[in-house]
């Protein structure tokens, strides 16, 4: 494997995070598909242009159609570029990378990079994670790949192959594999004010046994009673997770769940003294913390997009005093709890869904690379966002250019390094 010496001139995408922001301000595709359909009638080897078309269609929810189309643009090439936006005294070339497949595969590292003046690459590898005889020249290295039972095998064949690599590299494929649920409490362990459910992957014939009252949770958890909360294997977004709360219920749950692999752990009760519960995602950034957003809403299964912000103008006020607040409060509430979390990760960047618990303690719900941190709502509505994400963004790129900048003095020592 070398490094190029030259520019090769990859195909240019128009990016994941600017195709998604026009979606998400309501706004249709149809100009752009037009576009692109023309360029394939035109060259119909036109890779950039069937990654693009690919991408929309996931966003309007095509998902098969949108990775069939993403298949067809990788036969074509395994790199992509995404131009810089932005300017920056000293640019940086990052290389990232992916795995084939949807958004929630890689880190979404384009919505950090926006004005940063930093070109993007990104190589889609294989399913046996090989790394091909040459890569584009580049300053700093991100394992984008999310983790996933998918990803777990590519994750672990790029493990030699990166661990005397000639430039930096950021978020390293042994530390992404620690993320996966049932490893995270052992990951995380007794962190000082973190409580971290234990999480267990089990077969269905054991959800079985405690319908049958065969089994209790802490049976299983070696932890806690009900109530218990059950997702399918491979499951987002909260898709099939219920909080089960006696063996009828999971009796119950069975019956809508055709899946034979589950994973459950003990449900905490984290709402508020006014019975609400906030949810907070929070950016980690070379180890420092920073608010991404808080969903607040009545029910325990919180998601940004289900907790009614928009339709809120008090839950929007909380949210902009808490970001205004964070490092002073928050933050400093829990620095040792997000001290331990970001050191037991080991990870360069990733973001925690967590809470507070009632005991004060930092709960965490799910750590991740591939979490979304954007900059998309509406500033009408958001006033305080768009300050709060670019300080995010700020640090990610000052991270990078750090990197960057330590190993730039070094000499090559072979055609690898001639970058």
């Amino acid at each position: 494997m070398e490094i190029s010496a030259c520019d090769p001139g990859l195909p240019e995408t128009i990016g994941l995070a600017r195709l998604f922001a026009i979606g998400f301000s309501g706004s249709d595709y149809s100009a752009i598909i037009t576009e692109l359909l023309a360029r394939l009638e035109t060259a119909k080897g036109d890779a950039a242009a069937l990654f693009d078309l690919g991408t929309i269609l996931m966003l309007n929810g095509k998902r098969q159609e949108g990775l069939d189309c993403q298949k067809d643009a990788l036969r074509l090439s395994r790199q992509f570029r995404q131009p810089a936006t932005g300017t920056a005294e000293a640019p940086v070339r990052l290389l990232m990378l992916a795995a084939p497949g949807d958004f929630m595969a890689n880190t979404p590292v384009q919505f950090l990079l926006e004005g940063a003046g930093t070109t993007l690459d990104t190589h889609y590898l294989s399913p046996d994670g090989e790394l091909p005889d040459l890569v584009p020249p580049h300053d700093v290295l991100l394992v984008g790949i999310g983790e996933s039972d998918e990803s777990a095998p590519i994750l672990k064949s790029l493990q030699p192959a990166l661990a005397d690599w000639p430039r930096p590299v950021l978020n390293k494929p042994a530390d992404v594999l620690k993320l996966a649920r049932e490893k995270l409490a052992a990951t995380l362990g007794p962190g000082r004010g973190l409580d971290v459910p234990v999480t267990v992957r089990i077969a269905r014939e054991k959800l079985d046994d405690l319908a049958n009252e065969k089994a209790r949770p802490a049976d299983l958890l070696g932890e806690g009673a009900y109530p218990i909360i059950a997702r399918p294997i491979g499951s987002h977004a909260g898709h099939g997770l219920s909080k089960l709360d006696t063996p009828a219920a999971v009796r119950a749950y069975l019956d809508t769940q055709k899946g034979e692999d589950f994973s459950i752990s003990r449900f905490v009760d984290y709402r508020g003294d006014d019975g609400l519960f906030r949810k907070f995602r929070i950016a980690l950034v070379d180890g420092r913390p920073f608010l991404a957003h808080v969903a607040i809403g009545r029910h325990w299964m919180l998601h940004y997009l289900n907790a009614g912000m928009a339709e809120s103008a008090a839950k929007r006020d909380e949210e902009a005093a808490l970001m205004a607040t964070f490092d002073v409060d928050f933050a400093a509430r829990h620095s040792d709890a997000l001290t331990d979390l970001a050191a037991l990760a080991g990870l360069d960047y990733f973001a925690v869904d967590c809470a507070e618990t009632r005991e004060g303690k930092l709960l965490v719900f799910e750590t991740d690379t591939a979490m979304i941190v954007h900059d998309m709502d509406p500033p009408g509505l958001y006033p305080y966002k768009h300050p709060q994400m670019t300080r995010i963004f700020k640090a990610f790129r000052e991270m990078l250019q750090a990197r960057a900048h330590k190993t730039r003095p070094r000499a090559p020592a072979s055609s690898r390094d001639a970058a």
